[in-house]
């Protein structure tokens, strides 16, 4: 099952519509090529005030950082990302780099962009995405002496789609089922809050 094509209301590009977070991986490496490529492409991410807060700790299968990133994962997503090449953790700075005792407030939406243009770029290149929010970011921050000044967010699995049927049993259904998102005019609003554009409608 390598595609689970977005059923969108408008036009949007193929790369956006195929993209979505399986949870089987296969067991094929990542070529270094192409881990390359992804986290140049968050490089170049946008960011307030060319600050670039986003940091990454990158585990590749077999290596101490992989074990130690799956060891902060809840047991649910350590279930799933057994078979992922790559696990990474997605880390932001608090401060500003340019007044340090100033909070750098897009410091977190700023790691978001990034991880976004790491995402599209993996996925021009065939690969998945797997963004996670269940993990010990405390514990994690312990394990990989991050410094005060930082905060660990996300962890994500990255690699190529594998076989839904290799998956737990209690997963399989989760894999297949359709993608669902809520419809644009409960998000997008003109004149007040809550109230659809009329583009949208």
């Amino acid at each position: 099952m390598s595609t689970k094509l977005a059923k969108t209301n408008f036009e949007i590009h193929p790369l956006l519509k195929k993209r979505w977070s399986p949870r089987s991986f296969s067991k094929q490496e990542v070529e270094a090529e192409k881990l390359q490529s992804m986290f140049e492409a968050a490089r170049w991410a946008p960011s307030s005030s060319n600050e670039q807060p986003w940091r990454f700790i990158v585990g590749i299968k077999g290596d101490a950082t992989y074990q130690r990133i799956f060891s902060i994962l809840v047991e649910f997503n350590q279930l799933w990302t057994i078979t992922a090449p790559i696990l990474i953790l997605a880390i932001a700075r608090k401060s500003s780099v340019k007044r340090p005792d100033k909070e750098n407030i897009s410091a977190r939406y700023d790691v978001g962009q990034a991880m976004a243009y790491l995402t599209f770029q993996a996925s021009s290149d065939g690969l998945y995405v797997h963004q996670m929010g269940g993990l010990d970011t405390q514990k994690a921050a312990e394990i990989f002496d991050v410094p005060k000044d930082y905060v660990v967010l996300t962890a994500s699995a990255i690699g190529y789609i594998g076989d839904p049927e290799a998956l737990h049993p209690n997963l399989i259904k989760m894999e297949k089922d359709a993608r669902e998102r809520n419809p644009l005019n409960e998000q997008v609003f003109e004149s007040s809050f809550g109230n659809p554009s009329n583009f949208v409608k």
